[in-house]
């Protein structure tokens, strides 16, 4: 049977991508926590993708339940509160988990810290035999280490399952810009910038490790807008709007 797998800005063909999406996109237009509404939205995008023989992994912040950094700001021990942070993730990827078997879609969570009863144990053998079955990945609880983020967590397994894309789901903004566009109307959308120059510049795209992680492996990222209709799917058939970071 001929390969129908679309081509998409990473490359042609691509057969597995990372999926980041922070935690305050589960908030739809709550301040805090999860609106189900919104995950399933965000669910039916994977499910999109899915259908179309793409392998998918994902990585979800948990900035919408817990900030490890700012809980530190506000007198929790930095360790901790990271810690906090990371089973916030969990939270956020049992969610997910949920809406998407709601589709018919096999998922899996994978916690970097073991919690069985809840979730599997990240063992990277295992989670490339899922992603082969179909089965839709979702890593939780970051790297399992305190003072790494989760785009770091996604940077580190895109690699490790050997992704051709990270995908970088942003609301409200449909790539990177130059400067805030929220702020300022003469903000300027790259379509294309090199890892260097999203490092030097201080663009707020994923953190520091995370790029140069992306960098040291060439492993493309794509920031696409994760609210607009049909987006995700677009994305990988090389339409929308979007920005690629990489050399």
């Amino acid at each position: 049977m001929e390969d129908q797998t679309p081509e998409g800005p990473g490359g042609p063909h691509l057969k597995r991508v990372m999926l980041k999406i922070s935690g305050e996109a589960l908030m739809g237009d709550q301040g805090y926590g999860l609106n189900p509404p919104t995950v399933e939205r965000i669910a039916r995008e994977v499910q999109s993708v899915h259908q179309m023989g793409v392998e998918i992994c994902m990585v979800i912040g948990g900035g919408n339940i817990f900030r490890g950094l700012q809980g530190s700001a506000q007198g929790v021990e930095r360790t901790t509160a990271d810690y906090m942070g990371m089973l916030a993730t969990v939270m956020n990827a049992l969610a997910m988990q949920g809406a998407l078997e709601s589709l018919g879609i096999h998922t899996r969570v994978i916690s970097a810290i073991p919690m069985d009863q809840v979730c599997e144990p990240y063992i990277r053998r295992r989670a490339v035999r899922h992603l082969e079955k179909k089965r839709v990945v979702i890593f939780a609880a970051g790297t399992g280490n305190p003072y790494f983020t989760t785009d770091t967590a996604a940077a580190l397994r895109a690699n490790e399952m050997a992704c051709e894309a990270i995908l970088m789901g942003k609301n409200g903004v449909d790539g990177v810009y130059d400067k805030d566009p929220a702020r300022h109307s003469d903000a300027v959308r790259y379509d294309k910038i090199s890892y260097d120059d999203v490092l030097s510049k201080h663009l707020k795209v994923m953190d520091a490790s995370a790029i140069a992680l992306a960098r040291e492996n060439s492993l493309p990222i794509i920031v696409f807008p994760l609210d607009a209709p049909g987006g995700f799917k677009s994305i990988l058939a090389g339409q929308g709007t979007y920005t690629r970071v990489g050399d």
